[in-house]
C-alpha cells in the first residue's frame, strides 16, 4: 500500500521522540525553532516560553565560560557542517514556581548535528542533550571516597616509616621488597643494597644459614616467623635483634605478602648473658636489670603511642572470653556511647553475637588460624539509638601468645563503609542506565 495512504504529523512525531532534542536556527542568535517533549521536561521551561527566542534568552547560561563552550560548538557546526560534541558543562536551570523556584545545579553533555537542505546548505542545528548530573555527582563521590582511602593508606605508610622499629615486607615467594627508613638508617645500606636477597649480607656470617633456614620454613608453611640474629649496624658493630614476620592472607586464604618488624635487643641479651655468667655482680646487675626494664617500658610506651595514633581500628581481646584489654581511639569512635575496656565482646557488643563474630573469634582462638575479612558487612548500634546501621570492614583477627601459651586476639581493621557504598551506588546507576 502506498506510504501516502498514512499521512504523518511530523511535528507531533518530533515532539514525541524519546530524546532531549532542541531544533535551532543557524543564525547567530541561534533562535529556538522547536523541541521535543522530553527536552521540555528536562529544561524546566514550557515550549511556548522558548520557541522564537534566542538561545541564551530562552536558556540563560550559568556563566560566560559555559556560554562560550556552547557558542563554539554552534560555530563549529556552521563552519564545518559536521556534528560536534561539547565537553561536560554546568548549566543551571530555573525551577518552576510550583517546584520551589530558584536555580538547580545541573551538568550536561550535548552534541550538535547539522540538518542540511537538498542543496547541502545548513538549514537547522539539532541539539541532543543528556542530563548527567547524577552520574557526575556519583563519580565525584567515588573519587572523594577513593581519595580518602588513599590518604588513609598514606597515613599508614607514614606511620610505618616513622615507627622506631625495623620494618620490612616480602612477596609471596619470600623475596624481601621493602625496608623502612629506620632499617636503612640502622644498617647504613641503601634500598638497592637490601633487595634481591642482599639483605642477608648485613647479618653476621655465622647466623646466615640458620636465619635463611627458618625464613624458608615460614615461607613454605605459612607459619609466623620469629628469629634472633646479629645485624651489622651502620657503625660496623654486630648487634642482636629480635625479628617477627606474619603472612597476609586474601579472602581465599592465600598468602599475598609478608610483613615483619624487629627491635634491637642487644643490651637486654647481653644483660641476660652476664646474669648467667656470674653471681658476683648482683649489685651492678640489679641496676642494669632496672635499666633494661626501663628500656622495655619505654619501648612498650612507644608501641602504645603508635597504636593510639594509627588511623586504623585496633584492639586487644584477652583470653578465651575475648575481653577488651586495649582499645585505640579510632576503634572507640565507632562506639562513642559504650564502655568497651574490661567487658567481653558479647557484653559490650551483643548485636554481633547472632552475626557470627563471636564464633569467628572462638575459631581463631582455638585453631590459631588468622582470619581476614574483606568488605565484611556488620550491623552495629553506632549512636546508642538502638537502631542497627550497616557498616563494612576490612579486618584481621590474629592470635597472640605469651610464654608459648594462648593469650588472646589482636584486631586490626579499616572502616571502608563509604568506599563500598560509593561503589555500589555507581554499579546501581550503571545497571539503571543499561
Amino acid at each position: 500500500m502506498p506510504t501516502s495512504a498514512f499521512p504523518v504529523d511530523y511535528q507531533h512525531l518530533f515532539h514525541s521522540l524519546p530524546e532531549n532534542f532542541l531544533l535551532i536556527a543557524p543564525n547567530a542568535e541561534a533562535t529556538i525553532v522547536d523541541n521535543t517533549d522530553s527536552h521540555v521536561a528536562v529544561s524546566l521551561k514550557s515550549r511556548e516560553e522558548a520557541i522564537g527566542k534566542a538561545f541564551f534568552e530562552a536558556y540563560p547560561a550559568t556563566d560566560e565560560q559555559s556560554a562560550a563552550v556552547i557558542r563554539e560548538s554552534h560555530e563549529h557546526v556552521r563552519r564545518y557542517l559536521e556534528p560536534h560534541t561539547m565537553p561536560l558543562i554546568r548549566y543551571d536551570l530555573e525551577r518552576p514556581t510550583e517546584q520551589g523556584g530558584g536555580l538547580e545545579e545541573l551538568y550536561w553533555e550535548a552534541t550538535h548535528y547539522p540538518i542540511l537542505n537538498a542543496q547541502g546548505e545548513l538549514q537547522f542545528i539539532l541539539q541532543r542533550t543528556q542530563n548527567v548530573t547524577e552520574q557526575y555527582r556519583a563519580r565525584l563521590e567515588a573519587e572523594q571516597a577513593q581519595q580518602a582511602l588513599a590518604e588513609s593508606q598514606d597515613r599508614m605508610h607514614f606511620a610505618l616509616e616513622s615507627v622506631p622499629i625495623l620494618v620490612w615486607t616480602a612477596n609471596l615467594s619470600g623475596e624481601r621488597d621493602y625496608f623502612n627508613t629506620r632499617w636503612l638508617q640502622y644498617t647504613g645500606r641503601s634500598m638497592e643494597e637490601q633487595l634481591n636477597g642482599n639483605w642477608v649480607h648485613a647479618l653476621h656470617p655465622d647466623d646466615v644459614p640458620r636465619v635463611q633456614q627458618q625464613w624458608q620454613q615460614s615461607v613454605t608453611t605459612g607459619q609466623p616467623y620469629q628469629v634472633e640474629y646479629r645485624l651489622r649496624r651502620a657503625d660496623g658493630q654486630y648487634r642482636w635483634v629480635l625479628m617477627h614476620g606474619l603472612p597476609r592472607f586474601n579472602a581465599e586464604g592465600q598468602i599475598t605478602m609478608w610483613v615483619g618488624g624487629g627491635t634491637d635487643i642487644h643490651d637486654q641479651k647481653k644483660l641476660v648473658e652476664e646474669l648467667l655468667e656470674t653471681n658476683e655482680q648482683q649489685a651492678a646487675l640489679s641496676d642494669q636489670s632496672y635499666q633494661a626494664l626501663q628500656l622495655a617500658e619505654q619501648q612498650r610506651a612507644t608501641f602504645y603511642n603508635l597504636f593510639m595514633q594509627t588511623p586504623a581500628l585496633i584492639c586487644i581481646l584477652r583470653g578465651p572470653e575475648h575481653r577488651f584489654e586495649f582499645v585505640n581511639p579510632e576503634y572507640q569512635k565507632m562506639f562513642p556511647h559504650r564502655q568497651l575496656t574490661g567487658l567481653t565482646v558479647a557484653e559490650a557488643l551483643p548485636e554481633v553475637i547472632e552475626q557470627g563474630f563471636i564464633d569467628l573469634l572462638d575459631k581463631v582462638y582455638t585453631t590459631g588460624e588468622t582470619f581476614n575479612g574483606k568488605e565484611h558487612e556488620i550491623m552495629l548500634d553506632r549512636d546508642g539509638s538502638g537502631q542497627l546501621q550497616r557498616s563494612y570492614l576490612n579486618f584481621t583477627y590474629q592470635l597472640f601468645t605469651e610464654g608459648d601459651q594462648k593469650a588472646g586476639i589482636t584486631v586490626f581493621a579499616f572502616d571502608v563503609t563509604d568506599l563500598v557504598l560509593a561503589r555500589q551506588a555507581l554499579e546501581n546507576r550503571g545497571s539503571d542506565a543499561q
